[in-house]
């Protein structure tokens, strides 16, 4: 934490209490280290803004009661440095958060922070692939592979992903000890949470083939994906895997790696999967962010529908 503050003008108070807050989100939150630098930064530069703003060093008090004035000053700030409308609404709500933290132990009126509303944005919505677009991409991700190993990899993984809906990092977590493949996959995801996934036949049919054809003793201790040396596999070889059969499919640059995991979730909501469900499935924390594929479905169906009816 020392590193985001150490040009700011801060109190030894507010040091700690920054400290003290970015250990809170990450052992109580569960927030993935990824996440808590996020916050940690986005807070800093938002104090660091309040002690030019009042162009002294800035305290747990001045914090604490912090006005309206203040954060629209920071919010014009931001936005005249660049900042998109979605990223300045990530950086207010990790403010709220930590004033809010703040106030709760060190007292003070937050309502003027609290009560402030983020800038509108249009949310983006999830690209996923068509069915036929996902089965012909896994059918031919592994073409250009240099030999019939890393060709058996390549689908293993992108089978993962589009099969059981797995991020990417948790396809390439899964370890030697995973094999073979359960009925029900134990996937740990973000922030340590776990979450429990069925396995389809086809996904474990694609691992094992993997598993049988690797040049690599595949430990319990170690990872189960492999690179051409033998060491973990690096995320950015799946993607260009990815990025060529795209191409020689003729596929939109959205089919990446993660566009996978989107179409695991629409495909099984256009079936009628339940969307209580599919958040279990997918390992989201609110059901807001799994509602996103309710609002790609009826798009989807609503395209069908002016196709099939066109307006005179």
């Amino acid at each position: 934490m020392a590193e985001l503050t150490t040009n700011i003008a801060l109190s030894p108070g507010l040091r700690d209490a920054l400290s003290g807050w970015l250990q809170h989100i990450k052992a109580l939150d569960g927030a993935s280290a990824n996440t808590v630098a996020a916050y940690g930064r986005d807070v800093a530069r938002y104090l660091g803004f309040l002690a030019a703003h009042h162009g002294d060093a800035v305290g747990v008090t001045a914090v604490a009661n912090a006005e309206h004035g203040d954060l629209r000053s920071w919010m014009a700030a931001e936005r005249a440095r660049g900042v998109s409308a979605r990223s300045l609404a990530r950086e207010l709500s990790a403010v709220k958060n930590f004033t809010a933290w703040l106030v709760d132990r060190q007292g003070g009126d937050a309502t003027a922070i609290l009560s402030a509303r983020g800038p509108k944005f249009r949310r983006k919505l999830p690209r996923p692939l068509t069915e036929d677009g996902a089965s012909d991409l896994l059918a031919t991700v592994g073409d250009d592979a240099a030999e019939d190993w890393i060709a058996a990899r390549d689908i293993a993984v992108v089978t993962l992903l589009y099969g059981c809906g797995l991020r990417i990092s948790e396809a390439l977590a899964l370890t030697g000890a995973d094999l073979p493949l359960p009925d029900v996959l134990r996937v740990a995801g973000k922030g340590g949470k776990t979450r429990l996934v069925p396995v389809l036949p086809a996904a474990r049919s694609a691992v094992d083939r993997y598993a049988a054809l690797a040049p690599f003793e595949l430990s319990r201790t170690e990872a189960l994906f492999r690179g051409a040396r033998g060491g973990p596999l690096n995320p950015r070889l799946i993607q260009l895997a990815m990025e060529r059969t795209r191409l020689r499919l003729g596929l939109p640059a959205t089919a990446t790696p993660h566009a996978l995991r989107h179409s695991f979730a629409t495909h099984l909501l256009s079936a009628g999967g339940d969307l209580r469900a599919i958040q279990e499935l997918l390992g989201h924390a609110s059901l807001s962010t799994t509602q996103g594929y309710t609002a790609v479905d009826a798009a989807r169906l609503m395209e069908a529908y002016e196709n099939a009816h066109p307006r005179a």
